[in-house]
């Protein structure tokens, strides 16, 4: 399994398949094996070199407990270490929620190094953490079994798919990483149309995600109709066939 250090933290990644980079990015709670149970890279990696790292603080990653760990530029630069380790100069990028996040510090931090940015579920304004927090905190203070609990309540299928990662993380970390965001609004009209969001229709942060996408230039958006936030995550087989073709149209366009 590689590893690779940015600084004094060690961020764990895996590669599969063959032809040009694309870095898969995961979300909160999450670690690199989502995008395999979802069927991402089963899907992508006929086409793709696909990359998947556990972001710090998830899966095989370091787990810094001091908040001070998490700032958006180190994270983006865990990426880039990633790709630096690889020789890959640059690469093509996904991320959904707080990937999606990222993805947008990417083009705040290290543009220079992506092809393109694709963004799933998630918008680049400020966001108060504090509810994800407080869930967290149910898994630092009453242990993993609470934690697990909490989640089949609100969403069944996601806690069904996470349940077994869950009970060995660690919630500390987790719980350090849910930092509140700072925008990032001022950045989207310096972005060009390399750059696709796409969002389910009942997701929370659906119409933050399609104003933000109004502000790029020749920006790409993609309504995922009928789908909340768990659901747009889960259904590979409606997204990777959009990515695919975002993919393309860039590569064509800039060729």
């Amino acid at each position: 399994m590689p590893y690779v250090r940015n600084g004094n933290v060690r961020i764990h990644y895996q590669v599969e398949g063959h032809g040009p980079p694309l870095i898969l990015h995961h979300w909160s709670l999450g670690s690199l094996e989502g995008w395999t149970d979802y069927g991402y890279v089963d899907r992508l990696a006929d086409d793709y070199t696909v990359i998947a790292h556990d972001v710090r603080g998830h899966g095989e990653s370091d787990k810094p407990h001091d908040p001070d760990a998490y700032g958006l530029e180190s994270r983006v630069n865990d990426v880039v270490t990633v790709l630096d380790d690889l020789g890959i100069e640059r690469a093509h990028f996904y991320g959904y929620s707080m990937g999606g996040w990222i993805g947008f510090g990417i083009h705040k931090y290290a543009s220079e190094r992506f092809r393109s940015v694709a963004i799933g579920g998630a918008h680049p304004f400020a966001q108060n953490m504090s509810g994800l927090r407080s869930l967290l905190s149910m898994g630092v203070e009453e242990g993993p079994a609470a934690f697990i609990d909490r989640l089949y309540e609100i969403d069944e299928d996601f806690a069904k798919r996470h349940a077994a990662h869950w009970r060995e993380a660690d919630f500390l970390a987790q719980r350090a990483a849910a930092c509140d965001r700072s925008s990032l609004e001022e950045i989207l009209p310096s972005i060009d149309g390399s750059c696709l969001i796409l969002a389910g229709t009942e997701d929370e942060a659906f119409l933050d995600a399609e104003r933000a996408c109004g502000a790029i230039r020749d920006g790409r958006f993609k309504p995922l109709r009928g789908l909340d936030h768990g659901a747009a995550l889960a259904r590979s087989e409606l997204v990777v066939p959009l990515l695919k073709a975002f993919i393309e149209e860039v590569e064509t366009r800039r060729a």
